[in-house]
């Protein structure tokens, strides 16, 4: 039986007590793409990330009173690169991996279990991921990709007040394993629904998309559902309005909703949705902390210009999250120095509510979350969000809703069960 969280009994403040042990880094490495042709994506994460634990240092000391240390890898988003990166930096501390790849997520799964190391692959990588019976150092909280497919039919349900059994829905994706996960789920969801799935692969990098927007408009889906990322996204917004296909009936998936993939397009986007698992903009008190320990002090990682953008947010969350797994761990095992096992379980017994969101500057910024062992992926509370052109920003159009678990769970197990067999492994939760 895993090591439960001892509530209330052993402080962090407790740990800076005369006769504490000597201070340690806590190590979290960046597996960054600041180059490549997904650069334009890699870049405002990483800054965000980077941002986040350098506001943890300046102004309140680290973590525990350890000091964190964020040493970046540069992948450009290439699987090859991604794992000599998690091999050249697992030596230094590290406490816990982000690949912000699919790729690099797939061939570090074993990697990860091995080495007692745990890996966050919030919104991407192996979607049954979320079944820690299986993937012990796995997490994937709070939403993964089947999640994301499920709410976009959700949304299009209440569009179309609840019956899509009468309509053609298109899957643009990108071909690659990330592009290709939430098939199944889309083909369950078009038995339970009645609708009719269109599947339209984009090969690697996706600069080119005339043919299957060709299609798209043979095809006449009603609505068009989008895995992509980098310039694909660009490039199939753009393809969308020159055939005249209704922006407000094309979401994308979270890679697929930035700033990025719409100014390039002008007005022409104006109405383009997008899913997402956190809330938008740089409207929170965490953001007043971020200007004056971190902006000001000319301590950002980047040159300033992605601050508030979705996906600065988005690397700002995800640092948060570890942070607070960090803390969790520190609690459990009365230790500020933690290892990367320790980690595991700070991670294992994560809980994430509104009042904690509220207290670290970020009020009503994602859906509340509890991990356990048998759960590591949180409950699939998904948002929708619209480009508005003219204010040239993402806004929130939907509250957090969770996607239909009577079609994800089976698919989980499922898949789960399959991976368990192929690698004998037990169940680590019983």
């Amino acid at each position: 039986m895993r090591l439960k969280m001892k509530l209330g009994t052993m402080a962090v403040a407790a740990l800076m007590t005369a006769g504490a042990p000597a201070m340690a880094e806590l190590v979290f490495p960046s597996l960054s793409y600041r180059t490549g042709p997904y650069a334009a994506g890699g870049i405002p994460f990483a800054d965000g990330y980077a941002d986040y634990f350098t506001l943890l240092n300046e102004r309140d000391g680290g973590i525990g009173g350890e000091m964190t240390r964020v040493p970046e890898c540069e992948t450009a988003y290439n699987t090859e690169k991604g794992v000599e990166c998690y091999e050249s930096t697992k030596g230094e501390g590290a406490l816990v991996y982000q690949p912000l790849s699919t790729g690099i997520t797939y061939q570090l799964i074993p990697k990860v279990t091995a080495d007692d190391i745990p890996m966050l692959t919030s919104g991407l990588g192996r979607t049954s991921a979320k079944n820690g019976a299986t993937f012990s150092h796995v997490f994937n909280f709070p939403a993964n990709y089947w999640d994301g497919a499920s709410v976009a039919i959700k949304h299009i349900l209440e569009e179309e007040g609840g019956d899509i059994s009468d309509k053609k829905i298109a899957l643009v994706y990108h071909n690659s394993a990330y592009g290709k996960e939430p098939i199944r789920t889309l083909q369950e969801l078009s038995k339970k629904h009645g609708f009719e799935l269109v599947e339209v692969p984009v090969d690697h990098p996706g600069q080119e998309q005339k043919s299957q927007w060709l299609q798209i408009r043979r095809d006449k889906p009603d609505y068009v559902i989008m895995y992509g990322w980098g310039v694909m996204n660009q490039v199939a917004v753009q393809e969308a309005a020159n055939i005249r296909f209704p922006m407000d009936k094309f979401i994308g998936i979270w890679w697929s909703g930035s700033e990025n993939d719409v100014l390039p397009a002008g007005d022409k986007a104006d109405g383009y949705k997008a899913l997402t698992f956190h809330n938008v903009g740089s409207d929170y008190p965490l953001y007043d902390d971020l200007q004056k320990y971190v902006y000001d002090a000319g301590k950002a990682a980047g040159n300033g210009d992605q601050t508030g953008t979705v996906l600065y947010n988005r690397g700002v969350y995800a640092a948060m999250l570890v942070a607070e797994a960090a803390k969790t761990a520190q609690e459990i095992h009365g230790t500020s120095a933690i290892t990367a096992s320790q980690m595991r379980d700070g991670m294992e017994n994560l809980n994430i509510t509104e009042a904690k969101m509220a207290e670290l500057g970020l009020p009503n910024f994602g859906p509340e979350f509890q991990v356990s062992c048998e759960n590591h992926g949180g409950n699939g509370f998904v948002a929708v969000t619209q480009w508005d052109a003219e204010a040239q920003e993402w806004k929130l159009v939907s509250d957090f809703m969770q996607s239909d678990q009577d079609v994800i769970q089976p698919l989980i197990d499922e898949d789960s069960s399959a991976y368990a067999s192929e690698n004998n492994i037990e169940n680590t939760c019983s």
